[in-house]
């Protein structure tokens, strides 16, 4: 630490991207703790936590006179929460529930696409501002999204559905080639 203080532009650029890895782990650790990954996330917090030390002790080395140091440290925060982010997206760790609603002509074609793709689907009958509807509710896994996305833009590209976070899920059928 003693040859980072010595030059201050190693120690602005090591507070900045020491930020931007402990903000990215802590956004992570969040999300793994959402979805009920507790060990990982306290191993990931471990992590975190000790670079978030060693960050701070560089900027309060040698006093809050260096205006520098800070703009560092808030620049690798905020660009932390947008890498930490990427990578939870791209790691798509966990389950979603994708809830749909076609209209009657949508529904036959999108749920018997769905489940010759594997997809396990259920159908629940409502009613919306027009009628009857039938509702189609899949539980996959996050990787998956991107695939059901497709599959719903070929058959109803005006669908409107929604997604939830899933913490646990017991049974069901999942695809079994990988996405």
């Amino acid at each position: 630490m003693e040859l980072i203080n010595s030059y201050p532009i190693l120690a602005y650029l090591f507070i900045f991207f020491a930020r931007v890895i402990d903000v990215s782990l802590g956004v992570f650790r969040l999300l793994l703790l959402t979805r009920g990954y507790s060990l990982p996330a306290a191993i990931i917090g471990f992590v975190e936590v000790s670079i978030f030390v060693l960050a701070l002790g560089t900027v309060f080395s040698g006093g809050l006179t260096d205006f520098v140091k800070i703009m560092a440290y808030a620049g690798g925060f905020a660009t932390g929460n947008l890498v930490g982010a990427k990578i939870e997206e791209r790691m798509a760790v966990g389950y979603v529930v994708v809830q749909m609603f076609p209209n009657e002509e949508q529904s036959v074609q999108l749920k018997n696409l769905l489940r010759e793709h594997d997809y396990g689907v259920t159908t629940i009958p409502g009613e919306g501002k027009w009628g009857p509807r039938e509702i189609l509710v899949a539980t996959i896994k996050r990787k998956c999204l991107k695939d059901i996305l497709n599959i719903m833009d070929q058959v109803a590209p005006d669908i409107f559905f929604n997604t939830s976070d899933v913490r646990s899920i017991h049974g069901g059928i999942f695809p079994r080639k990988r996405v």
